[in-house]
């Protein structure tokens, strides 16, 4: 166990909660990179993968931890982008 791996991953989960609120509150997709979320999710899955079979310690549950609020903020992403497309579609029928 590092104290630097704990700091890491101490950092980037308290960066998760305030994203997902802000996908939450902005009901939009716009702006998100969909290519970002699915690499900080490979990257936990990496780190998930090293712990179990290498270095299994505490450190496992932020990984853990950090990668569900990775998750549910992609599943915003979806969900938001979504709204847009029928927001566009809801706008194109009032032109015609």
């Amino acid at each position: 166990m590092s104290i630097f791996e704990i700091g890491m991953l101490a950092c980037f989960g308290l960066a998760w909660p305030s994203n997902i609120y802000k996908s939450l509150k902005s009901r939009t997709a716009k702006g998100r990179s969909l290519t970002f979320q699915w690499a900080i999710l490979i990257g936990y899955i990496c780190g998930i993968t090293h712990k179990i079979l290498y270095s299994n310690d505490i450190v496992l549950y932020l990984y853990i931890l950090n990668f569900v609020m990775v998750a549910i903020d992609t599943g915003l992403y979806f969900r938001n982008h979504r709204l847009d497309m029928q927001r566009e579609n809801a706008t194109a029928a009032s032109i015609r």
